[in-house]
């Protein structure tokens, strides 16, 4: 028996509530705030070893836990497993369409604790699960035929929670068609979506939905020359200190989403999206510290590079609003980072950043690195070696 979650927020957007809460206002110019990433993070850098030529990939991390990098080889369907400090420790290749086996860019994570490796591909109705040695452990059956997956973490120790939008995804398609053919739009609109749910590690059963309100006439598909590529991209979960921050990118609003299972807004932008054009979403908040960091993604239609990002950061204490500047002090001269949500890490004080190793060597030929950063990329051949991460520890 399926339990509905029914979280009642209609009263949560009252015009009183609404304006007490922080909001971003994607209309101002906001000044910059540097920051110094070692003020703020624990921070190594790591090359994944690949001296043994069954460990060398094309692709970068999938997943990290407090021990474990995870890693992806979309060359040859390889997941691969490194500890922290870059030595390989196991891989194995189960790709195929067998009942046991995953397909190419599958999405990853790691239960360490139980040595459980969860596999999923969008478009299959189910989860494979493999020891980091490649044993077949088993197989969770999801509630939809097909899946357009955004996001699953470890809720509990019994249950994870996804971001699933297969019907959404249907909807838009069927709507885009009509559109080719000259024909009036029908598009079904929910009050409600159910695009989150808990299901069981053990055996997929959904045990709750959570019925997130969401602006359900905002279409934030994006086309190419008349041809519908599909939803941006936007982090729907993120872990935080607390439990998850939820944001659908239609809703202009992030929730903070208990343990407990209660359910809170945070924060929210302005102005709406309806009031846009182009369109303007907010993606999520990831939180470090006393700062919040954000991203905002500006969907322009009819263009090769849809999107256009902006990352800001506030402070907790004081409310303000900045734009990011990250520095890297071991990174000299103008380049700087982006602090952003993401579910790719085990711990929420988690992150790393990919660097470009043919883009590191002119930096150090040109003497712009310094410390340990530059230590390990006088070692590696930009031709032959993979490349290199910072790893961050938010303190």
């Amino acid at each position: 028996m399926f339990f509905l979650f029914a979280i009642v927020i209609g009263c949560i957007f009252n015009k009183q509530a609404k304006d007490s809460l922080p909001f971003i206002d994607v209309s101002k110019n906001y000044q910059e705030k540097e920051i110094i990433l070692t003020d703020i993070a624990d921070v190594s850098y790591v090359h994944l070893n690949s001296e043994n030529d069954d460990f060398l990939y094309k692709g970068s991390i999938n997943y990290m836990t407090d021990n474990t990098i995870v890693v992806f080889d979309n060359a040859s369907g390889s997941i691969l497993f490194f500890t922290k400090e870059g030595n390989p420790k196991s891989r194995f290749n189960r790709y195929g369409n067998g009942p046991e086996e995953y397909g190419m860019r599958p999405l990853i994570f790691y239960d360490e604790t139980k040595d459980e490796v969860y596999v999923v591909n969008n478009s299959v109705n189910y989860i494979q699960i493999y020891s980091s040695m490649g044993e077949h452990k088993r197989k969770l059956t999801l509630p939809h035929q097909t899946n357009v997956i955004y996001d699953i973490v470890f809720f509990d120790e019994g249950s994870l929670l996804i971001y699933e939008d297969s019907k959404r995804m249907r909807n838009m398609q069927i709507q885009f068609a009509k559109k080719l053919r000259g024909e009036a739009s029908d598009f079904i609109h929910d009050e409600i979506d159910s695009s989150l749910f808990l299901i069981s590690k053990h055996d997929g059963k959904v045990l709750e939905y959570l019925e997130l309100h969401r602006n359900q006439k905002e279409n934030l598909a994006y086309e190419i020359e008349g041809r519908m590529i599909g939803m941006p991209t936007a982090t729907r979960i993120a872990k935080c200190s607390e439990g998850f921050f939820l944001c659908h990118p239609e809703s202009d609003t992030i929730f903070l989403y208990r343990k407990d299972k209660s359910l809170t807004p945070v924060i929210h932008k302005r102005p709406l999206i309806s009031m846009l054009n182009p369109k303007v979403y907010l993606d999520n908040c990831m939180e470090a510290g006393n700062y919040q960091f954000m991203k905002t993604e500006t969907l322009i239609f009819q263009e090769e590079k849809p999107h256009n990002r902006k990352y800001y950061l506030r402070d907790k204490k004081t409310g303000e609003i900045f734009l990011q500047k990250i520095i890297l002090p071991d990174y000299k001269g103008e380049r700087s980072f982006f602090i952003y949500p993401a579910t790719k890490c085990d711990n929420e004080k988690d992150h790393f950043f990919t660097l470009d190793l043919f883009e590191l060597k002119q930096a150090y030929n040109a003497k712009k690195l310094e410390g340990k950063l530059k230590e390990l990329v006088a070692t590696l051949n930009e031709l032959e070696d993979n490349e290199v991460y910072v790893l961050v520890r938010f303190k």
